[in-house]
């Protein structure tokens, strides 16, 4: 084991925060919250882990924004690489410097949710600091983060990585639902963000390079935005004890990857229904069309469970096998037949009505699945 006891105590989950927690199930490596009431309608999560140990995490938090009165529901969907310690930590760290800049700034803003990204960043570089003379390969773990807000009949949509937020919204003739997609992806596997890196990084000809048929960033991630990742930020980690594959061979003197998430903010439309959060784990195996259809087309309860199950199928069938084989396959192995998959869907029944106001709570995803090393 890597980590010190002390770093293990810190990601713990912790429900301080609010008046109530709501808690999950599992069954084997799968976790799940089929229905839950937020301050402005209901719920849905579950979680399927692949890794030996889950690096998706997630949260749903529905109550205080900040210290002055501010309510409504915040969505986090983190989901990490390498290992599951970043995720875990800004779990733990970003709702909370969310609430500390919204009380700051006396409402919920773009600039204050980025804000909040950057704090959570700097804290967990801080760490890796902290950490480096015993466990030095915490430097090279990141997470992706995926951020909703919804307060005053808005929808704040922040991003760093390849994770994935899409609206449906019911057709104007009632018989339908189409899907929109309102986050921004990071992936270098899309030409415009292949640009971004060349043109941000002019004299490093190798910014993105093919490996394996896919594009990374130096050959080593796939994704231009994260949390953590702390060899590609700051140089002083591109030494050793870092593992050989972490380091770079040229010194690097201008941060690689960003912390920066794109931000973008939605006005809630009469027929907007719900929102599907997920990590890249849902959406490598179904649209943004096919995965808004299912959630129109059953019932709310176990919504998420769901569409882990609908792409779990697809995932089967790509390698030519029967889900219920896949079904049998242990965790870490099942790796190689899909990722970890972490599913939030939040349904819009009167986001400018914050009923239930009183009823705060905290829930976490995948409490109960394996996330620690040993």
């Amino acid at each position: 084991m890597w980590l010190s006891y002390s770093y293990l105590d810190m990601v713990k989950p912790c429900y301080w925060r609010l008046g109530g927690v709501q808690n999950g199930k599992t069954n084997g490596p799968l976790w799940y919250k089929d229905l839950g009431s937020h301050v402005s309608g209901e719920f849905s999560m579950a979680v399927v882990q692949a890794n030996s140990l889950l690096e998706d995490q997630s949260q749903v938090e529905s109550g205080p924004l900040n210290s002055l009165g501010l309510h409504g529901t915040f969505i986090g969907v983190y989901d990490g690489h390498g290992g599951p310690e970043t995720s875990c930590f800004v779990n733990e760290r970003l709702f909370s410097n969310l609430k500390k800049f919204a009380s700051k700034d006396e409402e919920m803003s773009a600039d204050a949710i980025r804000k909040s990204f950057l704090a959570t960043e700097e804290e967990f570089i801080s760490h890796v600091r902290d950490q480096w003379s015993t466990c030095p390969q915490i430097a090279s773990v990141g997470t992706c983060c995926l951020v909703g807000v919804i307060c005053n009949g808005l929808i704040y949509i922040a991003n760093a990585g390849d994770s994935r937020v899409v609206l449906g919204r019911g057709e104007r003739n009632g018989r339908g639902v189409s899907a929109i997609q309102l986050s921004e992806e990071h992936n270098v596997n899309h030409e415009p963000i292949r640009d971004e890196l060349r043109l941000l990084h002019p004299d490093d000809p190798k910014i993105v390079s093919m490996k394996h048929n896919v594009w990374r960033v130096k050959g080593l991630i796939q994704v231009s935005k994260t949390i953590g990742d702390a060899y590609l930020k700051n140089p002083e980690f591109n030494r050793e004890p870092l593992l050989p594959k972490f380091r770079l061979p040229k010194p690097f003197s201008k941060q690689i990857l960003s912390p920066e998430p794109s931000i973008s903010i939605h006005e809630v439309n009469p027929r907007d229904e719900f929102l599907i959060f997920a990590s890249d784990g849902l959406w490598e195996h179904l649209s943004n069309q096919e995965a808004v259809d299912i959630v129109h087309n059953n019932s709310r309860s176990g919504i998420a469970r769901r569409l882990v199950k609908a792409a779990l199928h697809v995932a089967a069938r790509k390698r030519e096998m029967r889900y219920s084989d896949l079904k049998k396959i242990e965790r870490g192995v099942r790796r190689h037949f899909h990722d970890d998959i972490t599913v939030v869907v939040v349904f819009l029944d009167d986001p400018s009505n914050l009923r239930s106001i009183n009823s705060s709570f905290s829930i976490k995803g995948g409490v109960g699945l394996a996330t620690r090393r040993t």
